[in-house]
């Protein structure tokens, strides 16, 4: 899954217009932030957005599929990042409108999340 630093600079130039981005490496790929939010994951230099049950439809009308990787154990397991339609690369506007739903997507997955729990004090 390595990640060229020039695709990299790329994607962060290319979705600019929807605010600051950071892309951090992880995992061999690397993830693409609004703030605190994660919403895009880059591997092998191919973008892919986060995808929930209210973009969905858009990706699978578009061919699209989700993120597969194969952990050691030999499952594969699909993720919630889908592949960003090739097409959308040369269209920078219609690219930000699906990386602003990817990013709502990721918003809702967050607050969908059970609240952290807090380790219990020992009590001695």
């Amino acid at each position: 899954m390595p990640v060229s630093q020039g695709f990299r600079s790329h994607v962060a130039e290319l979705l600019q217009p929807i605010g600051a981005i950071g892309v951090r490496s992880m995992f061999g790929g690397a993830g693409v932030y609004s703030g605190d939010t994660m919403f895009a994951l880059i591997a092998d230099d191919t973008l892919y957005f986060k995808v929930d049950e209210e973009n969905r439809a858009a990706f699978t009308a578009a061919g699209s599929g989700p993120f597969v990787y194969e952990p050691a154990k030999g499952r594969k397991v699909a993720m919630s990042y889908w592949l960003v339609p090739p097409a959308l690369m040369d269209e920078p506007d219609q690219l930000v409108a699906w990386a602003r739903d990817a990013l709502a997507a990721a918003r809702r997955g967050r607050r969908s999340l059970p609240p952290p729990v807090k380790p219990r004090r020992r009590i001695r």
